[in-house]
């Protein structure tokens, strides 16, 4: 066999051998199956951690072992971190503009230099801890941030005595509100039109700048920004005394989650929140809307 011929059969027999060997690592086995599944399902409950796979993020017991050297930001609105809080943070709102924003956390940094940033919110499929995160990287050019995306309410019931809940603290883990009692609260936006009759208030929680103007029931509901809580209490009253229900929308049906704390503190009596609020009004066809405002 000539020289040519041998080096040409060595080739191709490296060629062969090369290619079954990558077959052989791109064929998962049973093993490499159950961690892949693993790796998938463990993002299952975070699908943030898929979206934002930049960001890296903090889990909660490394939240809770570095707790006394980390500065934790609360990245919600100003009335869900009066609400229910952890104990030891501060809230910069993911809602401030840019200028705002980082000169907020800008401070922050300059006084803890060293430190850690973790940001959360509401937790799994919120987004604003990721977003925050983000925020501070790329607009505050602020390093050594991570996100705490399993939130508050894991927070609160993993660590009641790092939590606050309206101003009280260890957290009373009965007094937190489930997803079973706030849906028995809740209405379907149609559901929510055809029962606001005589026998309810109407309170319209949106901020001037959600409402635009645009009244959803023709002036007959009352305007009550949630952190008004003398006007709300106003209501709150009315409705005892003339024994009425208490009917509330927000923008987008999440913010009044919130409120319902306060409510149940304030023994409000019955109430109805609008599924979707003022959003899923807007998706009602009206022919379905007629006569009913």
């Amino acid at each position: 066999m000539s020289s040519y011929k041998k080096l040409s059969l060595l080739l191709s027999t490296m060629l062969l051998i090369t290619t079954l060997s990558q077959a052989q690592a791109n064929t998962p086995d049973a093993g490499n199956s159950v961690v892949k599944e693993a790796l998938e399902n463990k993002d299952d409950d975070f699908p943030g951690r898929l979206k934002y796979a930049h960001v890296p993020y903090i889990t909660i017991e490394q939240l809770y072992n570095e707790y006394d050297d980390i500065i934790i930001v609360d990245a919600r609105s100003p009335y869900e971190f009066e609400t229910l809080r952890i104990l030891s943070a501060v809230n910069i709102p993911l809602s401030l503009n840019n200028s705002n924003y980082t000169q907020k956390l800008k401070e922050l940094r300059e006084k803890n230099p060293d430190k850690k940033i973790v940001f959360y919110c509401n937790g799994h499929t919120c987004m604003k801890s990721y977003k925050a995160v983000h925020r501070a990287k790329v607009i505050a050019k602020i390093d050594n941030v991570m996100a705490f995306d399993a939130g508050i309410f894991d927070w609160a019931n993993a660590h009641p005595d790092k939590a606050i809940l309206l101003e009280k603290t260890p957290v009373d883990l009965a007094d937190l509100i489930s997803k079973e009692k706030y849906k028995k609260h809740v209405l379907p936006a149609l559901d929510f039109i055809n029962q606001s009759a005589a026998d309810t208030i109407i309170l319209d929680v949106r901020s001037r700048h959600q409402r635009e103007g645009l009244s959803l029931f023709s002036g007959y509901e009352m305007t009550v920004p949630m952190g008004n809580k003398r006007k709300l209490n106003k209501y709150i009253q009315l409705a005892k005394n003339e024994n009425k229900k208490l009917f509330i929308y927000d923008a987008v049906g999440k913010q009044v989650r919130w409120l319902q704390y306060y409510l149940e503190q304030q023994n409000a009596g019955e109430y109805y929140f609008m599924e979707g609020g003022a959003a899923a009004f807007y998706k009602i066809p009206n022919d379905k809307l007629v006569g009913k405002q």
